[in-house]
């Protein structure tokens, strides 16, 4: 089994900046891309940034630089600095890894984290 678990999604004022984690646990034998998506309530989900295992990035349009993807492989974990949020980038926001598990180190599936909320106050 594998788990994501996301955590630092808060309350925060427009302008401000948070850090998000996510931390990828269990029969892991390696981890392929990771990504953050994001959905508000009542619009589809949509990816936020990914990063490969060697650490190219790729952001959606809305970022426009205010966004920073990083990843530490040695701790199976992936994290999303966030900076000049504004009130449109609230959301929950979810994790998402291509990972070789243990048992199948050939053939790696896709696991998703139950979310972290962010809420940006004008």
């Amino acid at each position: 089994q594998v788990q994501l678990v996301e955590s630092g999604g808060d309350l925060v004022q427009a302008g401000g900046s948070l850090r998000l984690t996510c931390v990828a646990s269990g029969r892991i034998f390696r981890i392929n891309d990771m990504r953050w998506y994001r959905q508000a309530p009542g619009k589809p989900r949509e990816l936020v940034a990914g990063i490969t295992s060697i650490g190219r990035t790729d952001y959606g349009d809305f970022v426009k630089g205010r966004f920073t993807i990083s990843r530490d492989n040695a701790e199976n974990t992936v994290y999303l600095q966030m900076s000049s949020l504004k009130p449109e980038d609230t959301a929950d926001y979810y994790c998402n890894a291509d990972v070789y598990s243990s048992s199948s180190p050939l053939r790696f599936q896709p696991y998703w984290g139950q979310g972290t909320q962010v809420t940006v106050s004008s």
